[in-house]
């Protein structure tokens, strides 16, 4: 089973699709999202949003943000640059 990622930005929908992991620039630290991750609330700080699609890596920097995670489904909310 693989994650459903969708980033979202004020402007439009960043990214939404299937996804393996991703990575985020937590304000504590970054962390890495795997398949049946606890759910989790975290607010994010400047920095790289990492994910890793069939196709390859694909990375988006953002100036924060906050990121949910649910049952395998993602939701980052994100300001970019």
């Amino acid at each position: 089973m693989s994650l459903k990622l969708k980033i979202i930005s004020p402007e439009r929908i960043e990214f939404s699709g299937e996804v393996q992991s991703v990575l985020v620039p937590g304000t504590k630290g970054s962390f890495e999202i795997l398949t049946d991750h606890a759910p989790i609330i975290s607010s994010l700080q400047p920095g790289v949003v990492e994910y890793a699609t069939a196709e390859g890596k694909e990375q988006l920097a953002i100036t924060g943000g906050f990121v949910e995670v649910q049952r395998n489904e993602v939701s980052l909310c994100v300001e970019v640059n």
